[in-house]
């Protein structure tokens, strides 16, 4: 039998860098954490996905440019290369204890249902609120693309990879074009025999570009959209992939080549378009993700391409439900650690 609801001004739904960002925020306009707002977190442990990504991710910019409002991430003296994901966890950690954001940890929203307010279902208990403010993000959610055929070898999507030494002496197929794909590439390159599929030719960043100016070019394309100007087509022209140490290590030793897509999966490996067929033991999917949208469901709002419409930050047809840290559909970049700042801060300032 559920307990009474229990009443507050906001709910956060989500613990890690966008609703750490949204509940600093709220504290700063007055609202009392706890007490005016919940943040409420599904994780038994701070550092939202970042404490479940493989130990030797890197971030893409430096600790000044990876930072949430308030307080600047400690500099990272590990090594000459970006921070390692358990400086992200232990600034995480520590950003909410030092603003006493109280986030309500091992508790998974079920789902939210509409009414005089919106009501919060939880494991520990349902919450009344006058605004929900959902920072799921996307790690639960891992997208594997459907290809005919079948593989008989080992299956893993970047959610799951932790090391490349699982892979010493294997035939591995990494697949995907993004960061996390180059990243893992460069890893299991080092002890394995890999193959990297791409959908177009991966796009490299200058060695002296990183998430600093993706940042900023996203920024400004989302403001010129805003007003109508010309999409610049924001970072496609540019490349995508940071030359962190390790990439920089694979391009070396010439390991950064990539294919174009297989036709089908065989029992063995791929079979190519050409009919030609590839043995592998393992297929890496670095694929992405999609937004972890499900809990949201009973307000029936998501449009044909799966996704919630927006104005800014806050859904077009549920005024009282904001989304934040989805990606530029929900503010520019509010999928990292400055652009959940950025838009956490415009997010507040509309309220």
């Amino acid at each position: 039998m559920r307990t009474a609801s229990r009443e507050v001004r906001a709910v956060v739904i989500g613990g890690g860098q966008a609703g750490l960002a949204t509940g600093f925020y709220l504290r700063r306009s007055g609202l009392t954490p706890g007490r005016d707002f919940v943040i409420l977190d599904a994780a038994a442990t701070a550092g939202g996905a970042w404490a479940r990504m493989w130990p030797t991710l890197r971030t893409f910019s430096p600790t000044q440019y990876s930072s949430l409002p308030g307080w600047m991430m400690p500099p990272w003296t590990g090594d000459s290369g970006y921070p390692l994901a358990a400086h992200v966890v232990d600034y995480l950690t520590r950003y909410e204890e030092r603003y006493e954001l109280d986030v309500r940890r091992s508790v998974s929203v079920e789902s939210v249902s509409p009414g005089d307010s919106l009501v919060v279902h939880t494991s520990d208990g349902d919450w009344s609120a006058e605004l929900v403010i959902s920072a799921t993000g996307t790690w639960s959610r891992p997208f594997v693309p459907r290809y005919p055929g079948a593989f008989a070898g080992r299956q893993l999507h970047t959610a799951d990879y932790r090391r490349a030494s699982d892979f010493a002496g294997q035939r591995v197929l990494i697949v995907g074009g993004g960061n996390s794909a180059a990243q893992i590439l460069a890893e299991v390159s080092t002890v394995a025999e890999t193959t990297w599929v791409t959908l177009r030719p991966p796009g490299f960043l200058p060695d002296d570009v990183d998430g600093r100016a993706l940042f900023e070019i996203a920024t400004r394309r989302h403001r010129a959209r805003q007003l109508g100007e010309p999409d610049t087509g924001g970072v496609a022209g540019l490349g995508d992939i940071v030359m962190v140490d390790s990439v920089r290590d694979a391009r070396d030793r010439d390991v950064l080549h990539a294919r174009r897509p297989f036709a089908r999966l065989v029992d063995h490996g791929v079979r190519w378009t050409d009919g030609t067929e590839s043995t592998f033991d393992t297929i890496i999917w670095c694929t992405g993700f999609r937004p972890a949208l499900s809990h949201l469901s009973r307000l029936g709002l998501r449009g044909p391409d799966g996704l919630i419409p927006t104005h800014g930050t806050q859904a077009i047809k549920e005024p009282r439900l904001q989304l934040i840290g989805y990606g530029d559909w929900t503010g520019p970049a509010s999928a990292t650690l400055i652009g959940a700042g950025r838009t956490a801060r415009e997010l507040v300032a509309g309220l």
